[in-house]
């Protein structure tokens, strides 16, 4: 393993520590407990959004504090939960009397800390659990995972709030933008945990493997390597089957990198997809290409689709300036 760390057991905190520094004019660290939130105070009683999960998918989702989007980012250890304790610190910082609303990722550890938080703060809060992962069938015993689409619904719902919107305003919509959202990811080769210091699963040079998480969780099936066209094709395939978008339907596509793949074979990703749901007859009006729910290095990419109408793409649209999402401003 080679990798640019001085120590695995204060890598997180140096990260951090770097991160704020370089966006000083965005977000701040707060170090016992981390978390990240925004500078710029926002007006009287705007619900204020918060998110976090484990750390290894940046710029999810401390990149992505700042106007229009998060106040707020909980980072974890790599691949694992933040602690309720700073959820709890997150959320006395940031809340403006306007209410919290959580928006979690479904993965066990970090629906049980962000509920255990919800329970613990004074202040009026919801949750959107995100679960766009198509790869896992909607009867999953644990239901689906939240992946990519995260970043739609932090956008969207981070738009609504800083438009004034209220906290049950603001729950419906995130609510309404994650079900209307799908995604797919497949793997090239696996991530390497520092701490573990090897792949986490194995896969030969002609292998591919259909359908991970971003926490280098192996997919439904191990392929052998095919044309891209072929890979993007069976993805949008079972993204298409999930969301059954009528011709005519306004969408967003995002093509997501894991952290090893270049943007020449993303955009390539981006031209097949695209062009796949065009010939359906299907209105892809809004578009994000690159690395930005990743997994570590590994190589390989997902395929996000979220159905739009007036109101979401006005949202989207909304000025938005934080580390890793900006325009607008």
């Amino acid at each position: 393993m080679k990798k640019l760390i001085n120590n695995i057991d204060t890598l997180i905190d140096e990260s951090l520590s770097g991160f704020a520094k370089a966006h000083s004019d965005i977000v701040e660290l707060n170090s016992q407990p981390h978390f990240i939130r925004r500078i710029n105070s926002s007006k009287p009683g705007k619900v204020a959004i918060i998110s976090g999960g484990g750390s290894g998918h940046e710029p999810l989702h401390a990149g992505f504090v700042g106007t229009g989007m998060l106040d707020a980012a909980c980072p974890g250890q790599i691949f694992t939960s933040p602690t309720p304790d700073q959820m709890i610190e997150a959320a006395q910082a940031v809340e403006n009397d306007g209410g919290i609303l959580f928006i979690v990722k479904n993965y066990a550890g970090d629906v049980m800390n962000f509920e255990i938080a919800s329970e613990m703060i004074d202040y009026p809060n919801e949750t959107v659990l995100i679960d766009d992962d198509v790869s896992l069938p909607k009867n999953h015993s644990t239901g689906r995972r939240g992946v990519a689409g995260t970043l739609i619904v932090e956008k969207i719902a981070g738009a609504a709030a800083e438009h004034g919107l209220d906290l049950s305003a603001c729950k419906a919509l995130g609510d309404r933008v994650n079900e209307v959202t799908a995604s797919m990811g497949v793997a090239l080769s696996s991530c390497t945990v520092p701490a573990i210091g090897k792949p986490t699963f194995e896969l030969a040079e002609d292998e591919i493997e259909m359908g991970v998480g971003i926490h280098g969780e192996r997919g439904h099936g191990t392929l052998k390597m095919r044309t891209a066209n072929e890979i993007i094709t069976q993805i949008c395939e079972a993204i298409n089957k999930d969301l059954k978008p009528q011709k005519g339907q306004l969408a967003l596509l995002h093509v997501n990198g894991f952290g090893a793949t270049p943007l020449l074979e993303l955009h390539l990703v981006y031209n097949t997809a695209e062009k796949y749901w065009r010939q359906k007859g299907v209105n892809i009006s809004r578009s994000l290409v690159g690395n930005f729910t990743t997994s570590l290095d590994m190589a390989g990419c997902s395929i996000t689709l979220s159905l739009l109408d007036e109101e979401l793409m006005k949202y989207w649209d909304n000025p938005v300036h934080t580390a890793n999402l900006r325009w607008g401003c």
